[in-house]
């Protein structure tokens, strides 16, 4: 059993999320993003990890695109950004 986080807050699945986030830095990306992989060299990145089922349920609970492996995705986001 897995759990993802959803926009009404974790919930338990039977398949793996498609997609890795930090709670703290409320960014999302692919399993094998560079960055993500390098991240936990650097301590702590464990404790912080969220999995989501697709990008629509990562967008939904307000994280963003990854700048490093989601390039079009992030560029989309700031884009929106208001100022």
């Amino acid at each position: 059993m897995y759990t993802l986080l959803g926009p009404h807050g974790p919930y338990p699945s039977d398949t793996p999320g498609a997609l890795g986030g930090h709670r703290r830095l409320r960014i999302y990306g692919r399993l094998d993003c560079p960055a993500a992989l390098r991240a936990p060299a650097r301590g702590g990145y464990a404790a912080h990890r969220v999995f989501f089922a697709d990008e629509a349920a990562a967008l939904a609970t307000g994280y963003r695109p990854c700048a490093v492996c989601s390039r079009p995705a992030y560029r989309a986001w700031r884009a929106r950004r208001p100022g």
